[in-house]
């Protein structure tokens, strides 16, 4: 007899709450996994010094710019070969992966190579000292050589979740982190006949993490999962490229535009003084853990909402996506509490300065209360690219971030200060969430419309 814990999930035709849930659960320990290891990578920098750990902070947008544009791609990816699944095509689904692995790849090296020349001018551009510039080359010359690997396992994984297995994924996940954590010491240091590499042994570390993940995630793919082919069948390359670019693209422009609108954010609370920012720095790692549950559930939902659109099962896209809006309202309200009840201990945890102290307090008793709303906005945004339609996706962005979020807060500041921005944040967020809810809702009545007269005229 089968054992029901093992059996293969069926997004079709399994209950809903508990597929999501079975779907969720594991990228949400992977995810946590992943963050784990990557503080841990922090951490063994940080005991080189300031100036290499400072060096490494200059890497981040430059990194998350690649993978922005990585994961853009896994979306695109996920929405084409879940569509695919759904309507019955396994053969399209399976050279569509192999389409994707080869565009994505494509990509990331043109970008890759042109940041790998273009080093010196880029981090001068960002502002870093000459004294850093050594640290700099060392780290991105070989994290740009890798990053072509990354994009690998990034896309495996993709193709996994379209199939409805994200267990699999979050397996990955963490053994990649668990070999970055364990190679960290032995190269950025030296062990044994290992000689010591400094910031550079990091990315080493990383690319080798990197490696291990795309022997495992091809491995499965091709001989386990049998997900991947080369048999375009009526497909052409470049027809099956397009789909998954016309998705991928808008997806990657939008994850690019969230770093902008956190410059523009900080700058505001920059003008209230260091220790405001500090306060906020803060308060943006305490929010990226608070949100967690959001980001698992932007990556399992879209899966399902492709297949079931694909096998033209609309009410199950709709309540699917209102049964995750609920859960994350009431999940986010909880976090809120806690981390209302939470805040005198948790501001004196991260900080000893009276004034940074009040501010993280300031922050966690406003912004929290609008995490279930932004929970709303970033479903609402992935369910667009899962439902085929990338540019409502990008323009819902835009107007998030640039019509209501910034705006609202610049407002806020202007007439209370700190108080006021983060408020304004908060409604902001409100308005957004009401138009994303409106939108992707009457978005599934066109779709609806549109398939019974497709069916008629079959």
């Amino acid at each position: 007899m089968q054992n029901n814990s093992s059996k293969k999930i069926d997004l079709l035709a399994d209950p809903i709450p508990a597929t999501l849930k079975k779907m969720t659960v594991p990228m949400l320990i992977g995810m946590i996994t992943l963050m784990l290891f990557n503080l841990v990578d922090t951490f063994f920098v940080s005991l080189l010094g300031t100036d290499p750990l400072a060096a490494i902070s200059f890497t981040f947008p430059v990194t998350f710019t690649v993978i922005s544009l990585a994961i853009g791609l896994s979306i695109g990816t996920s929405a084409v070969i879940a569509k695919a699944l759904g309507s019955g095509d396994l053969a399209q689904a399976r050279f569509d992966g192999v389409v994707a692995l080869i565009v994505s790849a494509c990509f990331v090296a043109v970008l890759a190579f042109i940041g790998y020349l273009s080093i010196d001018y880029i981090f001068a551009l960002l502002g870093a000292s000459q004294t850093l510039m050594p640290y700099i080359h060392d780290y991105m010359a070989v994290w740009f050589i890798g990053s072509v690997i990354l994009i690998t396992p990034m896309i495996g994984n993709a193709v996994l979740r379209a199939s409805g297995d994200t267990k699999t994924p979050s397996i990955i996940m963490g053994f990649a982190g668990i070999v970055n954590a364990i190679l960290d010491p032995m190269l950025i240091f030296g062990f044994g006949p290992i000689p010591a590499m400094g910031i550079k042994g990091a990315a080493v570390a990383s690319v080798i993490a990197w490696s291990s993940a795309v022997v495992l995630i091809l491995y499965i793919l091709i001989s386990q999962k049998k997900l991947l082919s080369l048999d375009a069948g009526q497909q052409t390359f470049m027809r099956a490229a397009r789909k998954i670019l016309k998705i991928g693209v808008p997806a990657a422009s939008a994850n690019m535009l969230t770093p902008i609108a956190m410059a523009v954010m900080t700058a505001m609370v920059a003008k209230h003084g260091d220790t405001a920012v500090a306060a906020f720095g803060v308060g943006s790692r305490i929010e990226s853990i608070a949100c967690l549950v959001v980001l698992a559930l932007s990556m399992t939902l879209p899966p399902f909402v492709s297949q079931n659109f694909g096998a033209g099962k609309i009410e199950r896209v709709e309540e699917a996506y209102k049964t995750a809006l609920k859960f994350i309202l009431g999940w986010q309200l909880g976090i809120y509490l806690v981390l209302v009840a939470s805040s005198y201990w948790l501001s004196r945890a991260f900080a000893s300065d009276p004034h940074v102290i009040e501010v993280i307090q300031l922050f966690m008793w406003i912004l929290p209360l609008g995490y279930g709303i932004q929970g709303i906005i970033i479903l609402s945004n992935s369910s667009f690219n899962a439902l085929h339609l990338p540019m409502n996706a990008l323009l819902l962005s835009i107007v998030r971030l640039f019509i209501f979020y910034l705006p609202f807060a610049y407002l806020g500041n202007v007439i209370a200060g700190l108080e006021g921005l983060f408020i304004g944040a908060v409604i902001g967020n409100v308005f957004t969430a009401a138009i994303a809810y409106y939108w992707f809702t009457h978005s599934l009545v066109n779709v609806s419309k549109q398939n019974k007269k497709q069916e008629c005229t079959v």
